[in-house]
């Protein structure tokens, strides 16, 4: 039974990132670097994060309960900011390679467009924020023990998968969102990104409140793929066509 929630949550949690990886970005060896660059960034963001929560923990010394949750939701918030102020200067690292390649490459094929840096940028961001929140609850889901038997919420490790789905891919969009609004000087988007971070991050804490933090994370993941999808150059007419080819090839088929 351990195996088969194992592989389950592993599935759930990584299988739309991992498809993602595979058809999207594993044949172009420059997303790939992309991707793995974007990934270290977020890992450096979340040492420095840690560096502080651990000066913070010990220069408290926190006994009391009320202490220990204010540190907490300090840490989270922290991290946060910290996360989007690496995703900004990932940004401004990419603008100033990407311009370098265009500068001494005639080739059209070894430079990147924004939008696809924003998209990869934000999926390695994504793969590993996941990873780092859902490794050591794949690791505890092998066993030794049974989900709930000293009354614990027996939907802890499948919310948990599902909730590191929707950050993966929340990460993805926002790095779309968050790259335009560098593009086009448009601050407020950036400050919409960062806040619906927070929100979401905050989210997580009402757990294992698990009614209360999983439906909103989903809904705002869904608005962020829409307004991902516009910001990336999408339309209405262009699903209105790929709906139109895609029941052409079925009729002709």
């Amino acid at each position: 039974m351990t195996l088969a929630v194992f592989f389950g949550c592993a599935f759930i949690a990584f299988g739309p990132a991992f498809a993602l990886f595979i058809f999207t970005i594993a044949k172009d060896p420059l997303r790939v670097i992309i991707l793995i660059a974007g990934a270290f960034f977020w890992l450096l963001s979340l040492l420095l994060s840690s560096l502080v929560w651990f000066i913070a923990v010990k220069a408290s010394n926190a006994e009391d309960t009320s202490l220990q949750r204010g540190l907490l939701i300090f840490g989270v918030i922290f991290s946060v900011l910290l996360q989007e102020v690496f995703r900004y200067a990932y940004y401004r690292i990419l603008r100033k390679a990407n311009e370098g390649l265009a500068a001494i490459s005639d080739d059209d094929s070894s430079t990147i467009s924004v939008q696809q840096m924003a998209y990869v940028a934000g999926l390695g961001f994504g793969i590993m924020s996941g990873a780092f929140s859902m490794i050591n609850i794949l690791s505890d889901s092998l066993g030794p023990g049974t989900v709930g038997i000293f009354g614990d919420s027996q939907y802890y490790f499948i919310t948990s998968a599902f909730m590191t789905l929707a950050l993966t891919l929340l990460h993805t969009f926002w790095g779309v969102v968050f790259f335009e609004g560098c593009e086009k000087s448009r601050w407020w988007v950036i400050g919409v990104v960062v806040t619906l971070h927070l929100v979401v991050s905050c989210l997580s804490l009402l757990n294992p409140l698990y009614s209360g933090s999983l439906p909103p994370v989903y809904v705002i993941m869904v608005l962020m793929a829409i307004w991902a999808f516009f910001s990336a150059g999408g339309s209405l007419s262009s699903i209105t066509q790929l709906c139109s080819r895609r029941m052409s090839d079925v009729n002709s088929s």
